[in-house]
């Protein structure tokens, strides 16, 4: 009996004693952590000052934002070795809004910042024996805008001495796919993406010198971001 003979019974020997690593099962948590990239697919409606473009642009003056990448953390509760309860939560996104359209990406109208948790049911297609674990998800999105700042050149724009911008709070349909490939029974790697569904109407109120309301200028932005998700994965 050959020697590389002899090592392939006793490899597929232990292969097959050793007990099945159990992916997910009923009753588990499953921690994600990683990196978090949203990649906005913006747009807008058309910003006029007075009847006019903004900034003397052409007829098509939009808002763009811009991609930020932060600390993610989601939870998943396994009500089944094939359906799961997924919550996503991260550190807060900061974008700077700029010109869209006509107008120049390179002029800054303002800044704000953003929680989106999101819930989604999760399904598992792959026995829990699986090392690879795929799923896919649907559920809901709530986008919380907070910190907001217009820039002097939006106040110049707008003839004022200072503006306020306001972001309404978005509600809207988010769905994922993804995966995880497990190391360990209890360790593994995650990559995933979303999409989600988020619209806000902005509230530009520009003041004067003595802070009288110059005028109040509203339009509704949709971000709609696709979200990349890499990192790893502990199932307790």
């Amino acid at each position: 009996m050959s020697r590389g003979f002899k090592i392939g019974v006793l490899a597929a020997a232990v292969m097959a004693v050793a007990p099945a690593a159990q992916a997910f099962e009923a009753g588990d948590f499953v921690v994600r952590g990683g990196a978090v990239h949203v990649a906005p697919d913006d747009s807008s409606d058309s910003i006029t000052v007075g009847g006019a473009p903004l900034l003397g642009a052409g007829t098509d003056t939009k808002v763009s934002v811009d991609s930020n990448t932060q600390l993610g953390l989601r939870a998943t509760y396994m009500f089944t070795s094939n359906i799961g309860l997924g919550v996503l939560a991260a550190t807060p996104f900061s974008h700077n809004i700029n010109g869209g359209g006509d107008l120049s990406g390179d002029v800054n109208l303002g800044e704000t910042k953003h929680l989106p948790p999101t819930i989604t049911v999760q399904y598992y297609p792959m026995p829990a024996s699986s090392a690879f674990q795929p799923y896919a998800g649907v559920g809901v999105n709530y986008t919380m805008f907070f910190d907001e700042q217009t820039s002097d050149t939006l106040n110049g724009a707008v003839g004022a001495a200072y503006s306020d911008l306001e972001l309404d709070d978005s509600i809207g349909a988010a769905v994922e796919v993804g995966m995880d490939y497990m190391l360990t029974e209890n360790f593994g790697l995650n990559a995933a993406v979303w999409w989600a569904d988020i619209d806000t109407d902005a509230t530009v109120t520009a003041y004067d010198g003595t802070g009288g309301k110059v005028k109040t200028d509203e339009f509704e932005v949709e971000i709609d971001p696709m979200v990349y998700m890499i990192g790893f994965t502990y199932n307790f």
